[in-house]
């Protein structure tokens, strides 16, 4: 299995990614091709999508890595992991984990943050293994 980067948006893209949406919320609506093109074309946005080795074209798994700068470093926080249920158990989650934490830790970030909701007790796991500390603090969100 191959953990790559996407830069390019693609009907077959568009189709995985749309594929996985689902099984990340039961609410995200499907990416249209203008969605998918705005999404990837983001300079400080990242996809990584983990693949079979012999069917590249095979998207079995992604996240989202958004590098950013603040007056107090080079920040990332990961978003939107996804594994499809028939891979889970696989390592995919990690392998995808690892690739992002080695990218952003070569661009000099300082931390990487993400969330995960407790009920997700498998994701939950596999980031603290992959050397994830869980911070006491709070997480607000405002909906417009």
């Amino acid at each position: 299995m191959t953990v790559q980067t996407i830069d390019k948006a693609t009907p077959e893209l568009l189709e995985a990614v749309n594929r996985l949406l689902p099984q990340l919320s039961s609410s995200a609506s499907a990416m249209t091709p203008e969605g998918l093109e705005r999404f990837i074309s983001q300079p400080n946005v990242h996809l990584f999508v983990y693949t079979p080795d012999d069917d590249p074209n095979n998207i079995l798994g992604m996240l989202t890595l958004v590098i950013f700068h603040i007056p107090t470093g080079t920040r990332a926080w990961i978003e939107d992991v996804v594994v499809s249920e028939e891979t889970r158990g696989q390592g995919a989650g990690r392998k995808l984990t690892e690739a992002a934490l080695e990218y952003a830790n070569s661009l000099g970030t300082c931390t990487v943050d993400l969330t995960s909701r407790p009920s997700r007790e498998a994701a939950n796991r596999l980031y603290q293994r992959v050397g994830f500390d869980k911070r006491n603090t709070n997480v607000y969100r405002y909906s417009c």
